[in-house]
């Protein structure tokens, strides 16, 4: 292909990216197709001449859109959103034809110095003091194993990566018993094992981690030898929005010197609006925080803003520097590889300037209040309804809820047939050992209009379920 026919197809890939887009509501959320559809129309073996492009669209609309879940669909009330506004989209798709390699300064300065004024303007934007400096990762399960990692160095007078952990003390890591699975997985890649992963019992509404188990499960493993190395809190956690007393955290990580760090991967985005900040306040006490602007601000996957107190230990615990990485001859730079995982790294910050600039903070804390009205008048529909019970409040636009009176079973049925249905999608979890289903909003373009639809499409198959 030259560079001529590519603008061409560019063209017609943008003029069909429009057209999806608008016809979404006319397509089902969730993919209708069953195991193995998509792979038996794969061929075994790569083709050995080339085909012209339009045969290759034609098989991509006949191949693999049947198979496609509409993440952008504006029902799509499942997990949390992972969003792509317009701006974003023609950013990465900027990014995808320069195609620059960020894990230096001196490899994209442009990208470097972006990423971090578009750090600035984030910490900012959320009210956070200006003491914090960031970097863009890819998700924030990067994010929180770059903190555990960093939790186990510290606690190891950085020791860990130069004589592994054989022989070390046994470090303690303590989160509640609503976290996201990323932090057990954390636990597991760092080496410090999930048996050494404390959860502390959740309190009241919000879930919030017991501030007193915490103290004394820390008392506990100090009687015994062991070592806290790290707590990790949650503001606004995956299964139902918990969220912890982050001041009665830090507070007590501040008597025992022991790092924290903030999972605040989906409510965080929500932080832009100083009325939300009461679900997060004690945050700036906090040694790392992580939130997913790809969630809920309309950035396009990936792109996970991890904000550090003080970024040192975390590039004391990730940095190395061979000789073919170092820049010389210039004032002194940062080096984003040595504040992540990889090595390689992709030029995020772009989307973020295009996304902020084009919508303005306004704009985006306008869809954002938005999404919180209509989720919560939702509830209050539905808790008018006799046949359902709310399992779980609103925490912003995620709460939980299920046919009064159902089993397990009978509520996975009203799941099923809901995403079976296709206009709305929704997922199930646990609250307190029983299955609910789950409603969370925060696609960048839905509107009032498919809230009604999803009240509609609830009561409707409830009925004939």
């Amino acid at each position: 292909m030259s560079w001529n026919d590519f603008a061409k197809h560019a063209k017609e890939a943008a003029d069909w990216g429009a057209a999806y887009h608008t016809s979404l509501r006319d397509r089902p959320v969730r993919a209708q197709t069953a195991p193995g559809d998509t792979a038996r129309h794969l061929d075994d073996t790569p083709p050995e001449d080339g085909c012209d492009l339009a045969a290759i669209m034609a098989d991509f609309e006949k191949v693999v859109m049947p198979g496609i879940t509409h993440w952008q669909h504006p029902r799509f009330f499942a997990y949390f959103n992972s969003n792509a506004a317009p701006a974003s989209v023609l950013a990465e798709f900027l990014v995808s034809i320069i195609a620059p390699q960020c894990m230096l300064w001196q490899t994209s300065p442009a990208a470097t110095e972006m990423e971090t004024r578009m750090m600035e303007w984030l910490c900012h934007g959320l009210g956070l003091p200006d003491a914090y400096q960031g970097v863009i990762q890819d998700s924030a399960s990067s994010a929180t194993l770059a903190a555990v990692l960093t939790m186990r160095e510290r606690a190891l007078q950085f020791r860990g990566n130069i004589e592994g952990l054989h022989g070390a003390p046994q470090l303690r890591i303590y989160c509640s018993d609503q976290v996201h699975s990323s932090i057990d997985r954390a636990i597991w890649v760092a080496g410090i094992g999930s048996d050494n992963l404390v959860k502390i019992r959740t309190t009241g509404d919000l879930r919030s981690m017991d501030p007193l188990d915490l103290e004394a499960a820390i008392a506990e493993d100090k009687a015994a030898g062991r070592i806290p190395a790290g707590i990790i809190a949650a503001t606004g956690a995956t299964g139902m929005g918990a969220c912890d007393d982050l001041e009665a955290v830090a507070a007590i990580a501040k008597e025992h010197d022991i790092y924290t760090h903030l999972d605040a991967a989906w409510a965080g985005s929500a932080m832009i609006c100083p009325e939300f900040r009461t679900l997060w306040t004690g945050a700036d006490q906090f040694d790392s925080i992580v939130f997913n602007p790809h969630k809920w601000l309309g950035a396009q996957f990936d792109c996970a803003a991890h904000f550090l107190r003080d970024p040192d230990v975390l590039r004391q615990t990730l940095a190395i520097r061979p000789e073919y990485l170092k820049t010389h001859a210039t004032e002194d730079v940062t080096d984003y590889s040595e504040w992540s995982i990889p090595l390689g790294r992709r030029f995020r910050a772009l989307k973020l300037w295009f996304l902020m600039r084009h919508y303005g903070m306004e704009g985006l804390r306008t869809r954002i209040r938005n999404h919180v009205k209509w989720s919560q008048a939702l509830c209050e529909r539905l808790r008018r309804e006799d046949g359902f019970e709310i399992v779980t409040e609103p925490i912003l636009s995620l709460w939980t809820f299920k046919p009064k009176g159902a089993s397990d079973s009978q509520t996975q049925a009203l799941v099923d047939a809901i995403n079976d249905d296709g206009r709305i999608y929704l997922t199930q979890t646990l609250v307190d050992g029983q299955k609910v289903i789950r409603f969370t909003a925060g696609q960048f373009d839905c509107e009032e209009r498919d809230f009604d639809t999803a009240f509609d499409t609830i009561t409707e198959l409830a009925g004939s379920t």
